[in-house]
C-alpha cells in the first residue's frame, strides 16, 4: 500500500465528469492529503463532461510548489480500473432529466418529489443500484484489492447493495451528518479536535439524529437545545426550531425536515415554479460546453458551484433566508472521502460518520443493514464505534425506512416488482396503497427500462 512518504496511489473517479470532482482534486494538491495520490483517472460515460472537468483541474493553482496528480480521462471501466488503489463513485443514473422525472412523477401522484427521500428516492435507487452493481462486478474482476468509497445516492441503499459483491471493501459516505456535528459543536462551543469521542449520532443515510456532544458526564447538547439564541446560529437549529428540538432531545439530520414537516415541505415544493432538478438543469445546461470553451474555466466552475450550493434545501428556508458562508465554502463530501482514503492507504486512524454494515451495532436491525454511525477507519477498513441504544421513536422510524430500503434493493437486484411496490406502499411518506401503485406505474412509464427489468 502507498504511504504518505512513498509513491502516490491511483485514484479512479467513476462519474469523473461530476460537478464536485474539482473539490477532490484541489484537496489532493494541498494540506494533509497532498502526495497521497499520484494519478487520477476520470471515468465517465460522457467523455465531453470528463474533458470539461479535466480543464478545470488543469486550471487549479499549484499549491506551495507541490505537483498536482496527473489526470487522464477514460470512458470504459475496463480501461479505468486496472491498477486502481481507491475508487470514488459518484454516478447520477439517468442524469438531470432522470432526477426531474423522479420529482415530477411523485408530485403528479400527490407525493413528495425529492431526490433521495420518499418516492423519488426509491425510483432513483432502482436506477442507481443496477449501474453501481456493474461497477462493483468490474472492480471484483479488474481491481480486487481496491477500496470503493461510494458517494452515489441514495448512498445507504447503494452501499448496502454493493456490500453483497465487495464485502467490507465498500464504504459509503455523506457529508450531511458530519456537517451537522460540526455546526452543532461550533454552536455549543465544543472543540472536537478531529475526534468523535463523546459524539452520539445514530441513524440511516439522510435519516439520523445527533443525541450527544461531549459524553455522558459532560454533554453540551442539552444546554444547546435549551438556548434558542444559539440554536438560531446554525442551519439545523433554524430549520427545526427550538420547540421541536427540545421535544426530541436531539438535533435531526436536515433531511428529517421532510418527515417532521412533511405537509409544509410538500406544499412548498408543489407551489414552486420549478423542482430542484429543474433549477439545476437550467443553471448547468450549458455549463460543460462553457467549461470546454472558456479561457478561465475555473472561474466559470466556481461561480456555478456557489449558485448551486446556495439553493440547497431551499424549500426548508424562509423566502429571504440565505445559506451561511461556511456552508457555501465546500469542504464536505471530498474531505470525508479523502480522510477515509488516507486512513485506508496509510493506516492513519480516522474517526468519521460513515455508512457501513450494522453488524451488532443495533441488535434490533439486520446485521447486513447499512447504517450511518460514527466509525473508525484504518488500513484494515472501517468499523462502527459502540452506540447507545435507540429510542423507540428512532428505532421505529429507522426500522420502517430500512424495510423499505431492503425491499428497494431486492427489487433493483432481482427484478422483483412486488418488492418495488411494497417499498412504495410501506414508505412512511406515502400514505396510500393506491398512490404507491400509481407512482410505480408512473415511473415504469417514465423509465421504460425499469418496467422491462422485472423478472417474469
Amino acid at each position: 500500500m502507498p504511504s504518505s512518504s512513498g509513491p502516490g496511489a491511483t485514484l479512479v473517479i467513476v462519474g469523473g465528469g461530476g460537478f464536485r470532482v474539482p473539490l477532490v482534486h484541489r484537496a489532493l494538491s494541498d494540506g494533509p492529503f497532498a502526495g497521497l495520490v499520484s494519478d487520477v483517472v476520470l471515468m465517465d460515460a460522457l467523455p465531453e463532461r470528463a474533458h470539461a472537468i479535466a480543464r478545470v483541474l488543469e486550471a487549479l493553482p499549484v499549491m506551495h510548489g507541490r505537483p498536482s496528480p496527473s489526470v487522464r480521462v477514460d470512458t470504459r471501466l475496463e480501461d479505468a480500473l486496472p491498477g486502481a488503489d481507491i475508487v470514488f463513485a459518484a454516478v447520477r443514473s439517468g442524469g438531470a432529466e432522470g432526477r426531474i422525472l423522479d420529482e415530477r412523477v411523485a408530485l403528479s401522484a400527490g407525493l413528495l418529489g425529492q431526490e433521495t427521500v420518499g418516492a423519488g428516492g426509491i425510483s432513483y435507487a432502482l436506477r442507481s443500484i443496477p449501474d453501481m452493481m456493474r461497477v462493483a462486478g468490474a472492480m471484483r474482476e479488474l481491481a480486487p484489492d481496491a477500496w470503493l468509497i461510494n458517494f452515489t445516492n441514495p448512498a445507504g441503499m447503494v452501499t448496502e447493495s454493493l456490500s453483497t459483491v465487495l464485502g467490507p471493501r465498500v464504504i459509503g459516505i455523506c457529508d450531511s451528518a458530519s456537517g451537522l456535528v460540526t455546526r452543532a459543536a461550533r454552536a455549543a462551543g465544543v472543540d472536537l479536535r478531529g475526534s468523535l469521542a463523546g459524539v452520539d449520532y445514530v441513524g440511516l443515510n439522510h435519516l439520523g439524529w445527533l443525541r450527544g456532544l461531549g459524553g455522558a458526564v459532560d454533554d453540551h447538547l442539552p444546554a444547546l437545545l435549551a438556548d434558542p439564541a444559539r440554536l438560531a446560529g446554525f442551519e439545523e437549529g433554524r430549520l427545526f426550531g427550538p420547540d421541536l428540538l427540545r421535544m426530541l432531545g436531539a438535533v435531526p439530520n436536515e433531511y428529517l425536515f421532510y418527515y417532521y414537516f412533511h405537509r409544509e415541505a410538500l406544499l412548498s415544493i408543489r407551489g414552486a415554479d420549478r423542482t430542484r432538478g429543474e433549477i439545476l438543469r437550467d443553471q448547468q445546461q450549458d455549463l460543460y460546453p462553457r467549461l470546454l470553451a472558456a479561457d478561465a474555466p475555473l472561474a466559470v466552475w466556481e461561480n456555478a458551484r456557489r449558485e448551486r450550493e446556495s439553493g440547497y434545501l431551499a424549500e426548508a428556508r424562509s423566502g429571504d433566508e440565505e445559506r451561511d458562508e461556511a456552508d457555501l465554502a465546500g469542504g464536505g463530501y471530498e474531505r470525508v472521502a479523502l480522510q477515509v482514503m488516507r486512513a485506508l492507504l496509510t493506516g492513519q486512524r480516522a474517526e468519521l460518520i460513515l455508512n457501513l454494515r450494522n453488524a451488532s451495532t443495533f441488535p434490533e436491525l439486520p446485521e447486513d443493514a447499512v447504517v450511518e454511525v460514527p466509525a473508525v477507519v484504518d488500513s484494515t477498513g472501517a468499523r462502527p464505534l459502540p452506540a447507545a441504544a435507540l429510542t423507540s421513536h428512532q428505532l421505529g422510524l429507522m426500522s420502517a425506512v430500512k424495510a423499505v430500503e431492503q425491499d428497494t434493493i431486492r427489487a433493483a437486484v432481482h427484478g422483483d416488482r412486488d418488492a418495488a411496490l411494497r417499498a412504495f406502499a410501506l414508505h412512511p411518506l406515502i400514505d396510500s396503497f393506491h398512490s404507491a401503485a400509481q407512482v410505480l406505474r408512473g415511473y415504469e412509464q417514465a423509465f421504460p427500462a425499469l418496467g422491462a427489468s422485472w423478472s417474469a
